[in-house]
């Protein structure tokens, strides 16, 4: 069986090692429109923006390793049209023909429209490696970045740029920070981690336009006030890459729709990571994360080769800002009653645990896994109180 793996990330390299980890004998072809082998993206905003990390450790794979498990890497060639007859995707440079197709075509950060402003010299994204070549020359101490959205990119960047000396304001135009992802408490304990190291936040206001002629001025807010910047970082969040498989005439619903094993509409195209929803318990369901897309492409690449087996997502996340590392483990979605411990907070759905925010607070976060994983549900009044969570199990 001839497969190829369209998108060149994170889940491409989960899933082509895990084809050859079940036997799988036959061609395998990653194709991806960067020029930079599969690798990692959570450090782009944090370690590697920072200049903590060199390139080759944030590469997820040597050349050798494509080398030596037969695995062909067709990079900084872009895909143009999927053709489901022929069984073939085109690229830029050429066809290739498929049995078997997955999509790991991940995600693409949104922007603000060019009437905006968005897209003045000086206006950045943090999604891949020319995105981080871009910006950070332009991380100068002293110099004024206004981050626009609260969610956990703008986040991180906004505490690497206050680290290198930057005067940082982050705005977010929902009323408070986090507001889709994390409780009230999270976010406040997230709110004043940045406050204590001198970033302004501005909540529940909007952007009207990002100000200046031939570069960045200034932003201007929906309440009229204009924040004096030298540069921009839009953390708006990401939209999946739906486009080729929406062109192909496959189904889309919140991402590229796939069936509990990871297959889409067409039976010889499957999906997996950013771009891809599954079924899930009141809806679709499409996690952006590490977790998700290595877990999903494992399972898709099982399933490719006839495993057969519905894909369980057991999430898992985590931030890194300033020194701070926040870890998450479940899905907060429809919470009815949270519990607060210092530096961690517990959902509740309907009586049960759902998930658990831990702030440099691995023990609670690593015990809070374990009890979602294990389906067990610890009374709220007994992990308030607890003074060993340990017990909880």
């Amino acid at each position: 069986m001839n497969i190829v793996i369209l998108g060149a990330g994170q889940a491409a390299a989960a899933l082509a090692a895990k084809l050859r980890a079940l036997g799988h004998a036959g061609p395998v072809t990653v194709i991806g429109d960067e020029p930079a082998p599969p690798y990692q993206r959570p450090p782009l905003s944090k370690a590697y923006l920072l200049g903590e990390m060199g390139l080759d450790r944030l590469t997820l794979r040597g050349t050798d390793w494509w080398a030596e498990q037969d695995i062909a890497l067709r990079l900084g060639e872009r895909a143009v049209a999927i053709d489901r007859a022929r069984r073939v995707v085109a690229t830029d440079r050429g066809e290739y023909p498929y049995d078997a197709l997955a999509l790991t075509l991940g995600a693409a950060p949104r922007r603000l429209p060019a009437a905006m402003g968005g897209a003045l010299p000086g206006v950045h994204v943090v999604r891949n490696l020319a995105d981080i070549a871009g910006l950070q020359p332009a991380l100068v101490a002293g110099r004024r970045l206004v981050v626009i959205g609260g969610g956990y990119i703008g986040l991180e960047a906004a505490a690497v740029a206050r680290k290198l000396g930057l005067d940082v304001t982050l705005v977010e135009a929902a009323p408070r920070i986090l507001g889709r992802v994390a409780a009230p408490e999270t976010a406040g304990m997230i709110r004043d981690l940045h406050r204590g190291h001198g970033v302004e936040i501005i909540e529940g206001v909007g952007i009207a336009r990002i100000a200046g002629d031939a570069v960045v001025e200034g932003v201007e807010l929906a309440d009229g006030r204009l924040l004096p910047a030298d540069l921009v970082i839009c953390g708006i969040g990401v939209a999946p890459e739906t486009a080729l498989a929406e062109a192909a005439g496959l189904d889309i619903d919140n991402g590229i729709a796939v069936d509990a094993r990871g297959r889409t509409s067409d039976p010889a195209i499957w999906a997996a990571g950013d771009c891809a929803s599954f079924p899930a318990p009141g809806g679709r369901l499409r996690l952006e994360s590490v977790g998700n897309a290595i877990d999903m492409a494992e399972a898709v690449a099982a399933n490719m080769l006839g495993l057969g087996a519905d894909y369980i997502p057991k999430p898992w996340f985590w931030s890194d800002q300033f020194d701070a590392k926040l870890q998450i483990a479940g899905l907060n979605l429809g919470y009815d009653r949270v519990v607060t411990r210092p530096g961690s907070v517990w959902y509740y759905r309907d009586g049960r645990l759902i998930a658990v925010d831990a702030l440099n607070d691995a023990r609670a976060y690593m015990i809070g896994k374990r009890l979602i994983e294990a389906g067990k549900s610890p009374d709220p009044e007994t992990v308030a109180a607890a003074t060993d969570l340990k017990a909880l199990l």
